[in-house]
């Protein structure tokens, strides 16, 4: 396994990042665990979580598993570079009690001792916002994330979802109010199909020094070899990726793109992922394995090298916006 820095800081993180969200809903206890030992196994010390996972009326089971992994001992938690989030309603489902979600500094205090708990550790690496609050300043969520620091709950602070100028915000008033170093990471939906974070999330990364981690780095499967599971039988699409699939243009193009592949006799999954690992400034997708062979997939993906001619050949097919500011400005 490769590793990095991430972003300007001097934690040293996988190039692969563990994403937990399918343990608990889909994945049960005993191979959530078994697939997190197998990602230690392979080098993967980076697992990205949130305190909504679990969903429902299980908001918080994922946490509990990782915790409950930890509580194994053997070092588990200090191998670990553990980051989740907050923002999300953690009641039942339907409006929140007031001042029980978003980033308020009641509700991030509240938020963080419940992660804790749940993840049954004294510390969480990297803390992150999930989602841009709106009617909340950033001073008083650097005051309250400074309070954490100063605790030791805390060491980092990444951001989830953030358009480029809430990351130049963020920081902006990081700096100002001295002794905060900011965001140091983002979270975007980024992958060869979706490339709009090209145009100012990824340049507002790269420009304050954040790590990126791109999320859904399959598209929702559509990236995963889909038309080939439909023939064979093995798998229909779902969600986003079928409601891609409804146009014809899109099918079109992930057939040039498994097509493509076959030629060169590579997974479309792996392809996807090892295409995000020669993107600038990415530190490193996040892969959400519900079974050990797909951790194994995504692990063989970090190893791919991609030649030049299909890198050209993918941006043929998956044309992305062009440098910015020159892709929206002419």
């Amino acid at each position: 396994m490769k590793y990095t820095q991430l972003g300007r800081t001097g934690l040293k993180v996988s190039r692969l990042v563990l994403g937990t969200m399918n343990f608990g809903p889909q994945t049960d206890e005993a191979d959530s665990h078994a697939i997190m030992d197998a990602a230690l196994d392979a080098g993967i010390n980076f697992f990205d979580t949130a305190n909504v996972y679990g969903w429902g009326e299980n908001k918080g089971r994922t946490e509990s598993i990782i915790g409950n992994w930890f509580a194994q001992g053997e070092g588990r938690r200090d191998k670990v570079v553990l980051a989740t989030k907050v923002y999300g309603n953690m009641g039942a489902d339907g409006p929140a009690w007031p001042n029980h979600d978003k980033l308020s500094a009641v509700n991030i205090r509240r938020a963080v001792d419940a992660s804790l708990k749940r993840l049954q550790t004294d510390y969480i690496d990297v803390y992150q916002f999930h989602h841009v609050d709106r009617a909340t300043p950033f001073d008083e969520i650097w005051q309250a994330i400074d309070v954490l620091v100063q605790q030791g709950k805390i060491l980092y602070v990444g951001s989830s979802n953030f358009p480029g100028y809430k990351i130049a915000q963020a920081n902006e008033i990081a700096a100002r109010r001295g002794g905060t170093i900011g965001l140091v990471s983002e979270q975007c939906l980024y992958n060869l199909a979706e490339r709009r974070a090209e145009m100012e999330v990824v340049p507002a990364a790269q420009e304050y020094g954040l790590g990126v981690i791109p999320w859904s780095p399959l598209h929702g499967g559509l990236l995963g070899g889909v038309l080939k599971k439909e023939v064979e039988g093995k798998r229909r699409a779902s969600g986003r990726a079928a409601d891609a699939l409804n146009d014809p243009a899109t099918r079109a193009q992930i057939q040039s793109y498994e097509d493509l592949l076959d030629k060169h006799g590579i997974e479309p999954g792996e392809a996807a992922l090892a295409w995000l690992l020669t993107r600038p400034g990415v530190t490193g997708p996040i892969v959400g394995p519900r079974t050990a062979e797909q951790l194994a997939s995504a692990v063989r993906a970090s190893e791919l090298e991609l030649s030049e001619d299909l890198l050209t050949a993918l941006d043929g097919i998956f044309p992305g916006p062009g440098p910015s500011p020159e892709a929206f400005a002419w």
